[in-house]
Protein backbone atom coordinates (compact mmCIF):
# COMPACT_ATOMS: atom_id res chain seq x y z
CA UNK A 1 0.00 0.00 0.00
CA UNK A 2 0.85 3.70 -0.23
CA UNK A 3 2.75 5.18 2.51
CA UNK A 4 1.12 8.51 2.25
CA UNK A 5 -0.50 8.44 5.43
CA UNK A 6 0.74 6.18 8.28
CA UNK A 7 -1.29 4.20 10.78
CA UNK A 8 -0.37 4.96 14.55
CA UNK A 9 -0.87 1.96 17.26
CA UNK A 10 -0.72 3.32 20.90
CA UNK A 11 -1.23 1.86 24.30
CA UNK A 12 -1.17 3.61 28.24
CA UNK A 13 -0.50 2.11 31.08
CA UNK A 14 -3.56 4.27 31.88
CA UNK A 15 -5.58 1.04 30.98
CA UNK A 16 -5.63 -2.27 30.79
CA UNK A 17 -3.01 -3.42 28.17
CA UNK A 18 -3.16 -6.88 26.55
CA UNK A 19 -0.88 -9.13 23.74
CA UNK A 20 -3.52 -9.75 21.24
CA UNK A 21 -4.42 -5.76 20.90
CA UNK A 22 -3.56 -1.95 20.75
CA UNK A 23 -5.69 -0.01 22.60
CA UNK A 24 -5.76 2.88 20.00
CA UNK A 25 -5.24 2.47 15.97
CA UNK A 26 -5.51 5.80 14.43
CA UNK A 27 -5.39 6.12 10.98
CA UNK A 28 -6.16 9.48 8.95
CA UNK A 29 -9.18 11.47 10.44
CA UNK A 30 -10.58 8.53 12.80
CA UNK A 31 -9.07 6.34 15.44
CA UNK A 32 -10.36 3.08 16.78
CA UNK A 33 -10.16 2.22 20.29
CA UNK A 34 -10.36 -1.66 21.36
CA UNK A 35 -13.11 -2.85 23.59
CA UNK A 36 -12.46 -2.13 27.50
CA UNK A 37 -13.93 -4.29 30.37
CA UNK A 38 -14.42 -3.00 33.58
CA UNK A 39 -10.79 -4.04 34.90
CA UNK A 40 -8.80 -1.77 37.05
CA UNK A 41 -5.68 -1.18 35.05
CA UNK A 42 -3.01 -1.42 37.97
CA UNK A 43 -4.54 -4.52 39.36
CA UNK A 44 -5.51 -5.97 35.86
CA UNK A 45 -8.80 -7.33 37.84
CA UNK A 46 -12.63 -6.91 37.72
CA UNK A 47 -13.25 -3.88 39.38
CA UNK A 48 -16.52 -5.17 41.34
CA UNK A 49 -19.72 -7.64 40.39
CA UNK A 50 -22.36 -4.28 40.42
CA UNK A 51 -22.98 -3.17 36.77
CA UNK A 52 -22.91 0.63 38.18
CA UNK A 53 -19.27 0.71 38.85
CA UNK A 54 -17.98 -1.91 35.64
CA UNK A 55 -19.95 0.67 33.61
CA UNK A 56 -18.12 3.44 35.07
CA UNK A 57 -14.79 1.49 34.58
CA UNK A 58 -15.51 0.77 31.04
CA UNK A 59 -15.78 4.53 31.04
CA UNK A 60 -12.86 5.38 32.87
CA UNK A 61 -10.97 3.03 30.82
CA UNK A 62 -12.04 4.90 27.08
CA UNK A 63 -11.35 8.12 29.08
CA UNK A 64 -7.52 7.10 29.93
CA UNK A 65 -6.83 5.54 26.62
CA UNK A 66 -8.08 9.37 25.01
CA UNK A 67 -6.58 11.35 27.33
CA UNK A 68 -3.07 9.68 26.82
CA UNK A 69 -3.28 10.39 23.02
CA UNK A 70 -4.12 14.24 23.86
CA UNK A 71 -8.10 13.93 22.98
CA UNK A 72 -11.13 14.50 25.32
CA UNK A 73 -14.47 12.43 25.33
CA UNK A 74 -15.98 15.30 23.77
CA UNK A 75 -13.89 13.78 20.92
CA UNK A 76 -16.16 10.05 20.87
CA UNK A 77 -18.38 9.37 17.88
CA UNK A 78 -19.72 6.45 18.08
CA UNK A 79 -20.04 3.90 21.49
CA UNK A 80 -21.21 0.33 21.78
CA UNK A 81 -22.23 -1.11 24.90
CA UNK A 82 -22.28 -4.27 25.43
CA UNK A 83 -24.16 -5.69 28.09
CA UNK A 84 -25.20 -9.15 29.61
CA UNK A 85 -28.34 -8.56 31.06
CA UNK A 86 -30.53 -5.62 28.81
CA UNK A 87 -32.17 -5.17 32.24
CA UNK A 88 -29.04 -3.41 33.03
CA UNK A 89 -29.21 -0.35 30.75
CA UNK A 90 -30.82 1.84 32.87
CA UNK A 91 -28.23 1.84 35.73
CA UNK A 92 -25.44 1.81 33.13
CA UNK A 93 -27.24 5.19 31.65
CA UNK A 94 -27.56 6.36 35.18
CA UNK A 95 -23.50 6.59 34.98
CA UNK A 96 -23.49 7.03 30.96
CA UNK A 97 -25.20 10.60 31.29
CA UNK A 98 -23.60 11.67 33.96
CA UNK A 99 -19.93 10.61 31.81
CA UNK A 100 -20.94 12.34 28.75
CA UNK A 101 -23.37 15.15 29.74
CA UNK A 102 -24.64 16.89 27.00
CA UNK A 103 -22.31 15.62 24.13
CA UNK A 104 -23.97 11.93 23.30
CA UNK A 105 -22.13 10.18 20.51
CA UNK A 106 -24.13 8.38 18.25
CA UNK A 107 -24.44 4.69 19.94
CA UNK A 108 -25.37 0.82 19.84
CA UNK A 109 -26.63 -1.18 22.47
CA UNK A 110 -27.13 -5.18 23.03
CA UNK A 111 -27.23 -8.06 25.12
CA UNK A 112 -24.43 -10.63 24.02
CA UNK A 113 -24.77 -13.94 25.27
CA UNK A 114 -21.02 -14.11 26.81
CA UNK A 115 -18.09 -11.48 27.63
CA UNK A 116 -14.65 -11.94 27.36
CA UNK A 117 -13.80 -12.08 31.54
CA UNK A 118 -15.75 -13.83 34.67
CA UNK A 119 -18.36 -11.85 35.64
CA UNK A 120 -17.71 -8.99 33.49
CA UNK A 121 -21.16 -7.67 33.11
CA UNK A 122 -20.75 -4.52 30.65
CA UNK A 123 -18.16 -4.05 27.68
CA UNK A 124 -17.69 -0.85 25.58
CA UNK A 125 -15.24 0.37 22.52
CA UNK A 126 -15.19 3.76 21.19
CA UNK A 127 -14.37 5.63 17.81
CA UNK A 128 -12.72 8.70 18.70
CA UNK A 129 -12.70 11.99 15.76
CA UNK A 130 -8.79 12.42 14.68
CA UNK A 131 -8.48 15.72 13.67
CA UNK A 132 -4.93 15.95 13.62
CA UNK A 133 -5.03 13.21 11.06
CA UNK A 134 -1.88 10.97 11.30
CA UNK A 135 1.68 11.64 9.58
CA UNK A 136 2.25 12.87 7.26
CA UNK A 137 -1.48 15.02 7.22
CA UNK A 138 -1.20 17.88 8.19
CA UNK A 139 -3.72 19.01 11.73
CA UNK A 140 -6.66 20.45 10.84
CA UNK A 141 -9.42 21.56 13.36
CA UNK A 142 -12.30 20.00 11.34
CA UNK A 143 -15.64 20.28 13.49
CA UNK A 144 -17.85 17.15 14.44
CA UNK A 145 -21.32 17.90 13.14
CA UNK A 146 -24.19 16.29 15.43
CA UNK A 147 -27.73 16.01 14.58
CA UNK A 148 -31.04 14.34 15.23
CA UNK A 149 -34.45 15.00 12.91
CA UNK A 150 -37.96 14.51 14.23
CA UNK A 151 -38.78 12.09 11.93
CA UNK A 152 -36.21 9.01 13.29
CA UNK A 153 -36.71 8.11 16.68
CA UNK A 154 -34.97 9.77 19.24
CA UNK A 155 -33.19 9.13 22.50
CA UNK A 156 -31.93 11.33 25.19
CA UNK A 157 -29.08 8.89 25.33
CA UNK A 158 -27.54 9.45 21.96
CA UNK A 159 -27.22 11.57 18.88
CA UNK A 160 -28.97 10.03 15.73
CA UNK A 161 -26.12 11.08 13.20
CA UNK A 162 -22.49 12.27 13.83
CA UNK A 163 -20.12 13.25 11.09
CA UNK A 164 -16.96 13.76 11.28
CA UNK A 165 -14.64 14.20 7.86
CA UNK A 166 -15.49 11.97 4.98
CA UNK A 167 -17.95 9.23 7.59
CA UNK A 168 -20.99 9.71 8.94
CA UNK A 169 -22.23 7.17 11.89
CA UNK A 170 -25.64 6.70 12.06
CA UNK A 171 -27.21 5.42 16.11
CA UNK A 172 -28.20 1.84 15.88
CA UNK A 173 -32.34 1.99 15.10
CA UNK A 174 -34.72 -0.19 16.92
CA UNK A 175 -38.22 -0.99 14.86
CA UNK A 176 -39.67 2.75 16.82
CA UNK A 177 -43.06 4.61 15.16
CA UNK A 178 -41.01 8.17 15.51
CA UNK A 179 -44.44 9.69 16.01
CA UNK A 180 -45.48 7.53 19.18
CA UNK A 181 -42.16 6.29 20.19
CA UNK A 182 -43.49 2.85 20.70
CA UNK A 183 -42.00 -0.05 19.04
CA UNK A 184 -44.19 -1.23 16.58
CA UNK A 185 -46.58 -4.31 16.69
CA UNK A 186 -45.50 -6.85 13.87
CA UNK A 187 -43.49 -9.52 12.44
CA UNK A 188 -39.25 -9.34 12.36
CA UNK A 189 -39.95 -8.66 8.69
CA UNK A 190 -42.19 -5.24 9.60
CA UNK A 191 -39.59 -4.38 12.64
CA UNK A 192 -36.66 -4.63 10.31
CA UNK A 193 -38.76 -2.67 7.58
CA UNK A 194 -39.03 0.05 10.09
CA UNK A 195 -35.56 0.00 11.18
CA UNK A 196 -34.43 0.72 7.73
CA UNK A 197 -37.45 3.89 7.48
CA UNK A 198 -35.87 5.48 10.81
CA UNK A 199 -32.48 5.60 9.18
CA UNK A 200 -33.31 6.67 5.93
CA UNK A 201 -35.43 9.92 7.55
CA UNK A 202 -32.25 10.44 9.19
CA UNK A 203 -30.27 10.26 6.00
CA UNK A 204 -32.76 12.18 4.37
CA UNK A 205 -32.47 14.79 7.05
CA UNK A 206 -28.98 15.57 6.42
CA UNK A 207 -29.20 15.28 2.43
CA UNK A 208 -27.69 11.96 2.21
CA UNK A 209 -29.21 9.24 -0.28
CA UNK A 210 -29.36 5.56 1.36
CA UNK A 211 -26.51 4.30 -1.32
CA UNK A 212 -24.04 6.16 0.39
CA UNK A 213 -24.13 3.62 3.40
CA UNK A 214 -20.82 1.70 3.11
CA UNK A 215 -21.36 -0.54 6.20
CA UNK A 216 -24.59 -2.06 7.71
CA UNK A 217 -24.65 -4.12 11.19
CA UNK A 218 -27.39 -6.33 12.18
CA UNK A 219 -28.52 -7.51 15.49
CA UNK A 220 -31.48 -9.65 15.40
CA UNK A 221 -32.60 -11.84 18.50
CA UNK A 222 -33.27 -14.93 16.27
CA UNK A 223 -31.55 -17.01 14.02
CA UNK A 224 -34.50 -18.23 12.63
CA UNK A 225 -35.55 -15.08 11.28
CA UNK A 226 -32.50 -13.91 9.54
CA UNK A 227 -34.42 -14.90 5.85
CA UNK A 228 -37.38 -13.00 7.16
CA UNK A 229 -34.81 -10.00 8.07
CA UNK A 230 -33.46 -10.25 4.61
CA UNK A 231 -36.93 -10.30 2.73
CA UNK A 232 -37.29 -6.69 4.31
CA UNK A 233 -33.28 -5.99 3.81
CA UNK A 234 -33.51 -6.71 -0.42
CA UNK A 235 -36.21 -4.36 -0.66
CA UNK A 236 -34.16 -0.71 0.67
CA UNK A 237 -31.07 -1.95 -1.11
CA UNK A 238 -29.77 -1.14 -4.07
CA UNK A 239 -31.83 2.14 -3.50
CA UNK A 240 -30.94 4.31 -6.68
CA UNK A 241 -30.81 3.44 -10.31
CA UNK A 242 -26.60 3.58 -10.03
CA UNK A 243 -26.49 1.26 -7.54
CA UNK A 244 -29.01 -1.88 -8.98
CA UNK A 245 -26.46 -0.62 -12.29
CA UNK A 246 -23.48 -2.10 -9.83
CA UNK A 247 -26.14 -4.17 -7.91
CA UNK A 248 -24.49 -2.74 -5.01
CA UNK A 249 -24.76 -3.53 -1.53
CA UNK A 250 -22.88 -2.52 1.51
CA UNK A 251 -20.08 -4.87 3.45
CA UNK A 252 -22.16 -6.39 6.07
CA UNK A 253 -22.37 -8.07 9.69
CA UNK A 254 -25.20 -9.94 11.28
CA UNK A 255 -24.98 -10.33 14.76
CA UNK A 256 -27.62 -12.95 17.04
CA UNK A 257 -28.29 -10.66 20.03
CA UNK A 258 -29.17 -12.37 23.39
CA UNK A 259 -31.19 -9.41 23.64
CA UNK A 260 -32.20 -6.11 22.53
CA UNK A 261 -33.90 -2.63 24.28
CA UNK A 262 -37.36 -2.61 24.12
CA UNK A 263 -38.01 -6.51 23.64
CA UNK A 264 -37.16 -5.42 19.66
CA UNK A 265 -36.71 -8.60 17.20
CA UNK A 266 -34.06 -6.51 15.35
CA UNK A 267 -31.73 -3.28 15.65
CA UNK A 268 -29.92 -1.90 13.09
CA UNK A 269 -26.84 0.81 12.82
CA UNK A 270 -25.21 2.15 9.75
CA UNK A 271 -21.87 3.60 8.92
CA UNK A 272 -22.62 6.59 5.91
CA UNK A 273 -19.91 8.04 3.32
CA UNK A 274 -19.82 11.70 3.90
CA UNK A 275 -18.34 13.12 0.56
CA UNK A 276 -18.59 16.55 1.54
CA UNK A 277 -17.09 16.16 4.66
CA UNK A 278 -17.41 18.22 7.79
CA UNK A 279 -16.66 22.07 8.10
CA UNK A 280 -13.72 23.44 7.40
CA UNK A 281 -13.57 21.12 4.62
CA UNK A 282 -14.49 22.71 1.64
CA UNK A 283 -18.13 21.31 0.33
CA UNK A 284 -17.68 19.31 -2.68
CA UNK A 285 -19.86 17.18 -5.02
CA UNK A 286 -20.68 14.46 -3.14
CA UNK A 287 -19.95 12.44 -5.86
CA UNK A 288 -16.12 14.09 -5.99
CA UNK A 289 -14.92 11.25 -3.72
CA UNK A 290 -16.75 7.27 -4.83
CA UNK A 291 -17.81 4.82 -2.96
CA UNK A 292 -15.07 1.56 -4.63
CA UNK A 293 -16.94 -1.72 -3.83
CA UNK A 294 -14.81 -5.32 -4.52
CA UNK A 295 -15.57 -8.56 -4.67
CA UNK A 296 -13.34 -11.11 -5.29
CA UNK A 297 -13.58 -15.06 -5.72
CA UNK A 298 -11.03 -15.65 -3.48
CA UNK A 299 -13.03 -15.37 -0.65
CA UNK A 300 -17.34 -16.23 -0.10
CA UNK A 301 -19.41 -14.13 -2.11
CA UNK A 302 -22.84 -13.09 -1.17
CA UNK A 303 -25.76 -11.33 -2.97
CA UNK A 304 -26.54 -9.82 0.43
CA UNK A 305 -23.38 -7.89 1.55
CA UNK A 306 -20.63 -6.79 -0.87
CA UNK A 307 -17.01 -7.92 0.60
CA UNK A 308 -15.37 -4.62 0.85
CA UNK A 309 -16.14 -1.22 0.74
CA UNK A 310 -13.96 1.43 0.65
CA UNK A 311 -14.87 5.46 0.93
CA UNK A 312 -11.85 8.12 1.40
CA UNK A 313 -9.31 6.42 3.92
CA UNK A 314 -11.05 3.60 5.23
CA UNK A 315 -12.31 0.21 4.29
CA UNK A 316 -15.11 -2.04 5.54
CA UNK A 317 -14.90 -5.51 5.22
CA UNK A 318 -17.90 -8.11 5.37
CA UNK A 319 -18.26 -10.37 8.43
CA UNK A 320 -16.21 -13.53 7.52
CA UNK A 321 -17.71 -17.08 8.40
CA UNK A 322 -15.12 -19.86 8.21
CA UNK A 323 -16.44 -20.79 5.07
CA UNK A 324 -14.08 -22.26 1.93
CA UNK A 325 -15.06 -19.94 -0.92
CA UNK A 326 -14.77 -22.65 -3.60
CA UNK A 327 -17.54 -25.25 -1.97
CA UNK A 328 -19.01 -22.26 0.35
CA UNK A 329 -19.28 -24.44 3.16
CA UNK A 330 -18.18 -24.78 6.33
CA UNK A 331 -15.38 -27.75 5.69
CA UNK A 332 -13.41 -27.46 8.94
CA UNK A 333 -14.93 -28.12 12.43
CA UNK A 334 -12.16 -27.39 15.30
CA UNK A 335 -12.46 -23.70 16.52
CA UNK A 336 -8.51 -23.06 15.51
CA UNK A 337 -9.17 -24.52 11.87
CA UNK A 338 -12.25 -22.03 12.00
CA UNK A 339 -10.44 -19.26 13.14
CA UNK A 340 -7.87 -19.60 10.07
CA UNK A 341 -10.47 -19.67 7.60
CA UNK A 342 -12.05 -16.73 8.89
CA UNK A 343 -8.63 -15.17 8.47
CA UNK A 344 -7.70 -16.43 5.32
CA UNK A 345 -10.74 -15.09 3.92
CA UNK A 346 -10.57 -11.86 5.40
CA UNK A 347 -6.24 -11.59 4.00
CA UNK A 348 -7.77 -12.83 0.76
CA UNK A 349 -10.39 -9.61 0.55
CA UNK A 350 -7.55 -7.40 1.68
CA UNK A 351 -5.17 -9.05 -0.80
CA UNK A 352 -7.30 -8.61 -3.24
CA UNK A 353 -6.94 -4.87 -3.06
CA UNK A 354 -3.88 -4.58 -2.82
CA UNK A 355 -3.08 -4.05 0.62
CA UNK A 356 -2.29 -6.40 3.55
CA UNK A 357 -3.00 -7.60 7.11
CA UNK A 358 -0.83 -4.89 8.89
CA UNK A 359 -3.47 -2.45 7.44
CA UNK A 360 -6.22 -3.61 9.25
CA UNK A 361 -7.14 -0.78 12.28
CA UNK A 362 -9.78 -3.15 13.75
CA UNK A 363 -10.84 -6.46 14.16
CA UNK A 364 -14.61 -7.66 15.23
CA UNK A 365 -14.55 -11.19 16.31
CA UNK A 366 -17.86 -13.33 17.36
CA UNK A 367 -17.82 -16.31 19.47
CA UNK A 368 -20.07 -19.06 19.86
CA UNK A 369 -17.82 -20.88 23.10
CA UNK A 370 -16.22 -17.65 24.95
CA UNK A 371 -13.52 -19.73 26.49
CA UNK A 372 -12.37 -20.74 22.62
CA UNK A 373 -10.67 -17.08 23.02
CA UNK A 374 -6.99 -18.73 23.93
CA UNK A 375 -7.33 -21.00 20.81
CA UNK A 376 -8.50 -18.60 18.78
CA UNK A 377 -5.66 -15.79 19.91
CA UNK A 378 -3.14 -18.60 18.86
CA UNK A 379 -4.10 -18.48 15.04
CA UNK A 380 -4.66 -15.05 15.06
CA UNK A 381 -1.71 -13.48 16.15
CA UNK A 382 0.31 -15.43 13.42
CA UNK A 383 -1.54 -13.38 10.84
CA UNK A 384 -0.09 -10.09 11.89
CA UNK A 385 3.51 -8.69 11.10
CA UNK A 386 3.10 -5.50 12.92
CA UNK A 387 1.14 -3.80 16.20
CA UNK A 388 -1.60 -5.85 16.34
CA UNK A 389 -5.10 -4.24 15.89
CA UNK A 390 -7.80 -2.51 18.13
CA UNK A 391 -10.54 -5.85 18.64
CA UNK A 392 -13.58 -5.96 20.32
CA UNK A 393 -14.75 -9.82 21.29
CA UNK A 394 -18.23 -10.75 22.00
CA UNK A 395 -20.13 -14.58 22.61
CA UNK A 396 -23.17 -14.83 21.27
CA UNK A 397 -25.61 -18.18 21.13
CA UNK A 398 -25.24 -18.77 17.45
CA UNK A 399 -23.90 -17.79 14.63
CA UNK A 400 -24.87 -18.80 10.73
CA UNK A 401 -24.08 -22.07 9.12
CA UNK A 402 -23.64 -23.65 13.17
CA UNK A 403 -20.01 -21.76 12.75
CA UNK A 404 -17.75 -21.48 15.60
CA UNK A 405 -16.61 -17.89 14.90
CA UNK A 406 -17.53 -14.86 12.67
CA UNK A 407 -14.81 -12.02 12.02
CA UNK A 408 -15.42 -8.76 10.87
CA UNK A 409 -12.25 -5.87 9.78
CA UNK A 410 -12.20 -2.05 8.91
CA UNK A 411 -8.83 -1.42 6.70
CA UNK A 412 -6.39 1.50 6.60
CA UNK A 413 -6.90 3.52 3.15
CA UNK A 414 -3.94 5.12 2.49
CA UNK A 415 -4.46 5.90 -1.13
CA UNK A 416 -7.94 7.09 -0.48
CA UNK A 417 -10.83 6.63 -3.46
CA UNK A 418 -11.06 8.63 -6.40
CA UNK A 419 -10.57 10.73 -7.39
CA UNK A 420 -9.04 11.52 -4.16
CA UNK A 421 -5.33 11.72 -3.47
Amino acid sequence: MSNRIIKLSRNTENAPITAESTQSVAFSHYNNISAQLPIEPKTGKLISNEVKEQALQCLKNIESIVKSIDHVKEDIIKITVFVKNIEDINAIDSIYADFFQNEFPTRTVVAVADLPMDNALVQMDVLISNGEGTYPQAPCALLKMARNTNNAPTNEMSTQTVAFSHYNNISAQLPIDPVTNQLITGDVTEQTTQCLKNIKAILESIDVPFDDIVKVNIFHKNASDIDAINKAYTTFFPDSAIARTHAYVPARTTVIAADLPMGALVQIDVVVSHGDGTPPQAIEDRHGIVIKANNTNNAPLSLLSTQTVAFSHYNHISAQLPINPQSNKVEVNTIAEQTEQCLNNIKAIVESINHDMDDIVKVNIQLKNISDIAAVNEIYTTFFNSDLPARTVIGVSDISMNALIQIDAVVSNAEGTPPQQ
